[in-house]
C-alpha cells in the first residue's frame, strides 16, 4: 500500500461516506491485510499496512472523532494565501484562537 495523505484514502473510500461503507471497506480490508491471514514472508509489511487501516477505521468509526478529523484535514489543505487563511491568521495574532464550523460560516 503506499503512503496516503488521509485516512480516508487508506480505507479507499469518498469523503462523503457513510459509516456502512466505512466499515465494509475496513472489513474487507481486514481480511486481506490482517498479519494472521498472510503468509509467513509478508507478515511484517501486512502489519504496519493493518496499522494503517485499523486507525483509518477507529478514527472514521467514531462521529466525533471523525467530526475533528476532517475540520483537521479540511484546515490542512487549503491554501495559505486563502482570505480564509488570511483571516484565522488575523484572529491568532489578535488573541482570538476559537475557531469552529459555525463561527467560519459568518466570515
Amino acid at each position: 500500500m503506499a503512503t496516503t495523505s488521509s485516512f480516508y484514502e487508506v480505507l479507499g473510500l469518498p469523503m462523503n461516506t457513510t459509516s456502512h461503507e466505512i466499515k465494509a471497506a475496513y472489513r474487507k480490508l481486514a481480511r486481506t491485510c490482517h498479519p494472521d491471514a498472510v503468509s509467513m514472508n509478508q507478515k511484517e509489511m501486512s502489519a504496519s499496512e493493518f496499522i494503517k487501516i485499523h486507525a483509518a477505521y477507529s478514527t472514521l468509526s467514531d462521529p466525533d472523532k471523525r467530526e475533528r478529523y476532517d475540520r483537521d484535514l479540511y484546515r490542512n489543505r487549503r491554501p495559505f494565501g486563502s482570505s480564509s487563511a488570511r483571516s484565522a491568521t488575523m484572529a491568532a495574532a489578535s488573541g482570538y484562537t476559537s475557531r469552529n464550523w459555525e463561527t467560519d460560516q459568518c466570515w
